[in-house]
């Protein structure tokens, strides 16, 4: 693959936007950060559960200030990564300048296809169409678009979000440029590919836009016959930008919750630093801690320093294997390739977060609750929107949005007017309107 293809203006959508040359005061990719923040489905991550239940007495993040802060270290390591690319002779682009600015855009809407309750809210979805009352909806479709039920995926779905033309909307969905749109491709092939794996990039109903996209940036395909395709390189800084993001302040809001006590959460961060190579950290902890005796404001201070060391480190993994990635033959995450101490101390925040955070009763009780309350919306949508013909199934089906209705008589299509209704609820709609149709709510 080439930087010089692999960055391109060029705008998913009708032909009078896939100009060239930008008219606009604004960077073309500055634009795409801006359409995807100013975007309804962007806000309503604010009432998106990210990890903990979402805020009582003490604030712990959700979807909308995650993906904020992966977009701030998304740039940050776009920006480093430019730095030093911009210095090859062999990229005569401009736009390598502009690396930053593509992940952070890509960073802020690498969440927007989550469902409500978090990753329980796909498990939620695959569950009712693997044993629940969907599983009868299989012999009326393809295998493919079977696969895309039984194993729903947050990631496809943010990229139909961004590029699916929904009723009444414009050609394109967010139109897009083709880098931003592949930045966001995690895992670049459709959920028929490797259905052990469960993650796949798009649903088979995007299958032919994200070709039209790789075709147009020269994104390498690995597999023809399975619509397999390398990842787009800067797919590398956004993933690396969400997991430093997510395992770090996931900590943060653990020890905030009192899940985790001071001691560990300082050795945690500490761990990262060791007192040969990175002596000017325990100088700076020491002044700092004289100074500061807030503990919550002490472990701020020691995340900051930790994302701030992993960002170098992360950049650095990407231009060493810079060649391999444009290749298509680099193996695993940014992460994945750490060394030494950074390593081993990653290795413990991970294994931390899954004994201690991710198994908490207060965690679980919202999955449950995803479980049920989606489970249960599905259970009377689905079924109004392919028998429509009943009073009651079409006083539900007033209740999708336009913009997500269809004429296909595809029950696939006709599902996926349900799921694109369903994923794109906050949490506290979904809980109102299971009240709503249960009963619960009523005086």
């Amino acid at each position: 693959m080439d930087w010089n293809n692999l960055l391109s203006i060029r705008r998913l959508g009708s032909k009078q936007r896939n100009r060239l040359i930008s008219s606009s005061v604004r960077p073309e990719f500055q634009r795409d950060y801006d359409r995807i923040i100013f975007s309804s489905p962007f806000r309503r991550l604010q009432d998106k559960t990210q990890v903990f239940p979402l805020p009582g007495s003490i604030f712990v993040h959700n979807r909308l200030t995650h993906s904020l802060e992966v977009a701030s270290i998304g740039k940050t390591l776009g920006d480093l990564t430019a730095l030093e690319l911009s210095k090859r002779k062999e990229i005569k682009t401009e736009l390598i300048n502009e690396l930053g600015t593509i992940v952070s855009a890509a960073c802020l809407a690498h969440d927007m296809g989550n469902p409500p309750f978090g990753h329980s809210g796909e498990s939620a979805i695959s569950r009712y169409f693997q044993t629940g009352e969907g599983k009868k909806y299989q012999n009326g479709m393809p295998f493919e678009q079977w696969q895309d039920l039984i194993h729903f995926e947050g990631n496809a779905n943010a990229f139909r979000i961004l590029t699916h033309s929904f009723k009444g909307r414009r050609k394109g969905g967010f139109a897009l440029t083709y880098s931003t749109l592949a930045s966001l491709v995690k895992y670049p092939f459709p959920s028929t590919a490797f259905p052990e794996k469960k993650k796949y990039g798009f649903f088979n109903s995007e299958i032919e836009t994200f070709k039209t996209i790789a075709s147009n940036l020269g994104i390498k395909i690995l597999d023809e016959g399975k619509n397999v395709f390398a990842r787009f390189p800067l797919v590398y800084l956004v993933e690396a930008a969400d997991d430093i993001a997510y395992q770090f302040m996931d900590i943060e809001d653990a020890h905030k919750l009192k899940i985790l006590e001071t001691a560990e959460t300082e050795s945690l961060f500490s761990g990262f630093f060791n007192e040969n190579d990175d002596a000017w950290f325990f100088e700076m902890k020491q002044s700092v801690y004289n100074e500061v005796t807030d503990t919550n404001e002490r472990i701020a201070f020691l995340r900051a320093l930790t994302i701030n060391k992993l960002l170098r480190e992360v950049s650095g993994i990407f231009l060493n294997n810079h060649d391999d990635i444009l290749e298509g033959d680099f193996q695993g995450s940014l992460i994945k390739n750490l060394k030494g101490d950074t390593k081993e101390a990653m290795k413990k925040v991970q294994k931390l977060s899954v004994e201690k955070i991710y198994r908490h009763p207060d965690v679980i009780s919202v999955e449950l609750a995803g479980y049920n309350i989606l489970g249960t919306l599905l259970e009377e949508f689905v079924p109004a929107v392919l028998n429509p013909a009943t009073d009651y199934n079409r006083k539900l089906i007033s209740l999708i949005p336009e913009q997500y209705h269809t004429d296909s008589v595809s029950t696939y299509n006709k599902i996926q007017t349900v799921l694109d209704f369903v994923s794109n609820m906050t949490d506290l709609y979904a809980v109102k309107l299971y009240k709503d149709i249960k009963g619960i709510s009523i005086s």
